[in-house]
């Protein structure tokens, strides 16, 4: 396959981790984490730092108790790739749905990647969230949050 070919298809299954680690936290889905984390990985955030995938899967039991609903969108994302190794940046917007109140946690953040290639499939080892902001604001709903239920329809 051409060099640059590639790169390019190399770099699509870098954003589908960022694509899918957002669906599994969404979803509070421990299966789809499992797929994208090494074993080793480490993610690290404001005021904690979880090491370990089982650790870091533990992560999704706490939104889970902290929110009725998260959506989190990814938008651009940057990654070198040198040979089984990746970096880069990807930039998202997660909104909260708090439990107490119908307001929205809303963070604007960066996440700092590394990717190791594991038998074929690119695993996150670190995900730094790097927060630029976030704001609080009252929202309406209109039905009970998707991701809150059990229903987890997959478009993998």
């Amino acid at each position: 396959m051409n060099p640059t070919l590639q790169n390019l298809l190399e770099l699509a299954q870098l954003r589908h981790t960022a694509e899918l680690y957002a669906q599994g936290a969404d979803r509070k889905d421990k299966a789809i984490w499992s797929q994208l984390l090494a074993e080793d990985c480490v993610i690290e955030g404001p005021g904690f730092t979880l090491e370990g995938r089982s650790a870091c899967l533990a992560a999704i039991d706490g939104l889970a108790h902290m929110f009725r609903a998260t959506v989190h969108r990814v938008h651009n994302q940057v990654a070198t790739i040198d040979g089984d190794l990746a970096s880069g940046e990807t930039y998202c917007t997660a909104d909260h749905l708090l439990l107490q109140a119908d307001m929205v946690l809303v963070w604007t953040l960066r996440y700092l990647n590394h990717w190791r290639r594991d038998a074929g499939q690119w695993r996150f080892t670190r995900r730094k969230i790097i927060l630029e902001w976030q704001e609080t604001r009252p929202v309406t709903l209109t039905a009970a949050p998707a991701n809150s239920s059990a229903e987890k329809e997959t478009h993998q």
